[in-house]
């Protein structure tokens, strides 16, 4: 698959990705990637990405760390 950003090559590999299901942030580590060789641009198949919300809208959740995160926001620019 060729990189629709750069133009770089990609190749398939296991990767943690960061995805939001429901206003809840989740860390999923082994997910399947097509990641660019030249940017690191990730694409996910569409089946995938199907069985990642499957998997987190069941029941019993095979949670291995739970981790606290902070939300800030960008402090308003100044204009010159």
């Amino acid at each position: 698959m060729i990189c629709e950003f750069c133009g770089g090559k990609t190749i398939k590999k296991k990767v943690r990705k960061v995805h939001w299901l429901r206003r809840q942030l989740f860390i999923i580590d082994d997910v399947e990637a097509e990641v660019c060789q030249e940017c690191g641009e990730r694409y996910y198949h569409a089946t995938t990405l199907d069985a990642i919300d499957r998997m987190l809208a069941a029941d019993s959740l095979p949670v291995k760390q739970q981790l606290q995160v902070q939300v800030v926001g960008m402090p308003a620019s100044n204009p010159a």
